[in-house]
């Protein structure tokens, strides 16, 4: 996955993505210069898919680059269930060799298309290639995953596919959580500064607190000490960033350009005392929804009914 993400080389990707709190970010301008980026790739910050007019959105397609996202399992019941899906070659095979990164061979996002439930997971793979991975899904609806990965085979790049979910049930999407600069996690404050803008690199800015105090020793997760992910309103186009370099706290920056001007979910996972949290903030690109890059929410913990890792 990627550092320095343009949504052209973001793929932020914090996606993106959702406890019963929420944070929203507002963007209060520059925050200062961009640090040197930690990686650039494909789907983590380049070009990761899309829909032929957006280079630099993820997950809007089932299949891209040869590969395809083959679900098992599209309509899984409300509350605890299980997922099951495999990456299929363009043979119709199923791909069993992955190349690792941070920590993982696939990474593995659930959205709902409201963008009030999120779901970072971590797979397991059998030996046929099939994943699996247990979920919670509160509530019937329409729901999004993500898988995000680079196959072992020679030449392969980083590829993120996109594939719809339904839960059966009556359904009723909530609205957008509006703009704050603040989300509150778990006890922890999380800040967001900078701008989002379409078309353009700039950087965001998490700052991370507990009682008024900066915390200073950040764990790190998955090889950093934070990972955003980005989901745009409407069609959930995927962006994940991983930050630039710094650390361990209390800021986290990242480097990022909207694809498009529009309303986005941004979802930071960050490791502190052994658990992880999930702050998450809407923001806007492009000065649409009360200003350019302004954003509110709440905050949603790492175990939160809308915010979890697998």
């Amino acid at each position: 996955m990627n550092t320095a993400v343009r949504i052209t080389a973001f793929a932020a990707a914090l996606a993106a993505t959702f406890g019963t709190a929420y944070g929203v970010g507002t963007a209060v301008g520059p925050v200062g210069g961009p640090q040197q980026a930690e990686h650039a790739q494909a789907g983590h910050g380049e070009a990761a898919g899309g829909d032929g007019g957006d280079p630099a959105a993820g997950g809007l397609q089932v299949s891209e680059g040869g590969y395809t996202l083959a679900l098992e399992t599209p309509k899984p019941a409300a509350g605890a269930s299980e997922l099951k899906f495999s990456i299929k070659d363009a043979a119709g095979r199923r791909v069993t060799a992955y190349k690792t990164e941070h920590g993982k061979e696939l990474h593995f996002i659930v959205a709902s298309r409201d963008l009030t439930v999120f779901r970072h997971l971590h797979p397991v793979r059998a030996a046929d290639g099939t994943w699996s991975t247990p979920v919670d899904l509160p509530a019937a609806g329409a729901y999004k995953v993500f898988a995000d990965f680079t196959a072992a085979a020679k030449g392969a790049k980083p590829v993120t596919l996109g594939a719809d979910v339904s839960v059966p049930g009556a359904y009723a999407p909530q609205p957008l959580p509006a703009a704050a600069p603040t989300a509150t996690v778990d006890g922890y404050q999380v800040r967001l500064g900078g701008t989002l803008d379409p078309g353009k690199p700039g950087e965001l800015k998490l700052t991370v607190s507990k009682a008024g105090r900066p915390v200073t020793d950040l764990e790190p997760h998955l090889g950093a000490y934070g990972h955003l992910v980005a989901l745009r309103e409407g069609d959930l186009a995927y962006l994940h960033v991983h930050p630039n370099e710094g650390g361990p706290g209390p800021d986290v920056s990242f480097t990022a350009t909207a694809p498009s001007a529009g309303a986005y979910r941004l979802f930071l996972d960050f490791r502190h005392e052994g658990k992880v949290r999930t702050a998450a903030f809407t923001v806007y690109a492009g000065g649409q929804g009360g200003g350019q890059g302004a954003g509110q929410g709440e905050g949603g913990g790492h175990d939160a009914p809308s915010h979890s890792h697998g």
